[in-house]
């Protein structure tokens, strides 16, 4: 609602003070949802990425540097892969918090799935269907994207390396 309400507040201010042109009856709602969306969701991935790149051992960025890796060369080669994988799970699950949150643009005007099923249920009064059927809806979509996320998981996991049983004079068996 702040975007819906207040960007056009914020283009006309700019309109008067610098006589620009801005049409602001041009913009469609739908602009507005994804704007809001879009940094509310940023202000979410970007503190669990900052999260995940901390949670990087120091001690490997320590022996990559040794190595005489370059500061990208340890990011490419060491953060962004141990990172991605501390990532993944909490990015997956906004995901679909923000695929569920999409209803929420109806406040703004914006006709989505909600919302065409609010109309058909006023048309023939048949909303506990219709209501049913979006949530079937984004019940299948957020299954989809949960199975994605699960896929991923699996091609970045980091196996353990295989031990070496010892007998107990410490030799190989």
């Amino acid at each position: 609602m702040l975007t819906y309400y207040g960007i056009p507040l914020a283009l006309k201010a700019i309109n008067q003070q610098l006589g620009t042109g801005f049409n602001i009856n041009a913009i469609p709602a739908a602009i507005f949802a994804i704007v809001a969306f879009a940094f509310n969701e940023a202000a979410y991935a970007s503190e669990t990425i900052r999260a995940a790149i901390l949670s990087v051992n120091p001690g490997e960025i320590e022996a990559a540097r040794s190595l005489g890796m370059t500061r990208a060369q340890v990011y490419r080669r060491v953060i962004i892969p141990n990172a991605a994988v501390v990532a993944t799970p909490t990015l997956i699950n906004s995901l679909i918090g923000l695929t569920k949150g999409t209803s929420l643009a109806f406040s703004a005007g914006v006709v989505e799935v909600f919302a065409q099923a609010q109309i058909l249920g006023g048309a023939d009064y048949r909303y506990f269907e219709r209501f049913i059927s979006v949530a079937l809806v984004y019940w299948v979509v957020n299954i989809g994207i949960e199975s994605l996320g699960r896929f991923i998981e699996r091609k970045m996991a980091i196996s353990a390396p295989d031990t070496v049983q010892t007998d107990v004079k410490g030799d190989l068996r």
